[in-house]
């Protein structure tokens, strides 16, 4: 199932999106939320007629660095034993089309395409065997940086947590296999990263264990699970797309108004 949360004629809500026997893709309303097993309100837009949002607004949302060996070297650093975590903060978060904007001050802002988890109910101490039951499904992630931020700092909070900082969509899928996925940037219709998520250092259910020893998940946060190598900074004008096998395409233009 492809979750998302859109802006309908009536207002807004959780959707299941679904191709109908002519190809058009619907958006059936979700009653309240999505987690568990989801209830229908019976109400039904074309998906052209509605305004896809990012599909979830998260608690928190945990970002994983130096995930994959070849974006480490890139990076000019070592390759972690364990899982190098960091926080955004929620206001971050923007949807498909929503404009990143460069921050006042910053003369590098990279994109950085990424797998991103959901989780699908409160948990905590869960082991790697388990992760599969926590989660409510995959989408997809731009963990953009402001990368002279970040190395001034010393630390990731500001470099990684301006507002638009996170988009995320364009919708959640409950049913794919994220083990071993395409992922792939594009730059103004260039290729700037092509992966596949078999290459994580730590992998999803080891992402979940690690994080979950540390703090209680709750439905709706989300892990990015990290950036391969072929960072590379954004310029006002352009357009960055993010798409993961299985999952769709995230596009976002940039700008600095």
């Amino acid at each position: 199932m492809r979750i998302a949360r859109i802006a309908h004629p009536e207002g807004v809500a959780f959707a299941a999106v679904e191709a109908g026997p002519d190809g058009a893709e619907t958006a059936t309303e979700i009653a309240e939320h999505p987690f568990g097993t989801p209830n229908f309100t019976g109400r039904t837009w074309p998906l052209a007629d509605t305004r896809l949002l990012a599909p979830i607004l998260p608690t928190k949302i945990i970002g994983i660095g130096r995930n994959y060996a070849d974006h480490a070297a890139e990076m000019g650093r070592e390759v972690p034993a364990d899982p190098v975590m960091f926080l955004k903060p929620n206001t971050a978060v923007v949807g498909p089309d929503v404009a990143i904007k460069l921050p006042t001050g910053s003369s590098r802002v990279d994109y950085e395409g990424e797998l991103a988890v959901v989780i699908g109910r409160p948990c905590k101490d869960v082991p790697a065997s388990q992760a599969a039951g926590v989660l409510l499904g995959a989408t997809v992630a731009n963990d953009v940086t402001a990368r002279d931020h970040q190395q001034a700092d010393g630390q990731w909070t500001r470099g990684k947590g301006h507002d638009t900082f996170c988009p995320l969509g364009p919708w959640v899928q409950t049913s794919v296999d994220i083990g071993d996925a395409g992922l792939r940037t594009e730059l103004d219709g260039k290729v700037v990263q092509d992966t596949r998520t078999s290459l994580l250092l730590h992998d999803v259910p080891a992402l979940v264990e690690w994080v979950s020893r540390v703090m209680t998940l709750l439905p709706g946060d989300v892990i990015l699970t990290g950036t391969p190598a072929g960072v590379g900074p954004m310029a006002e004008g352009q357009t960055v797309s993010v798409t993961v096998e299985g999952i769709g395409t995230l596009s976002n233009p940039v700008t600095s108004k």
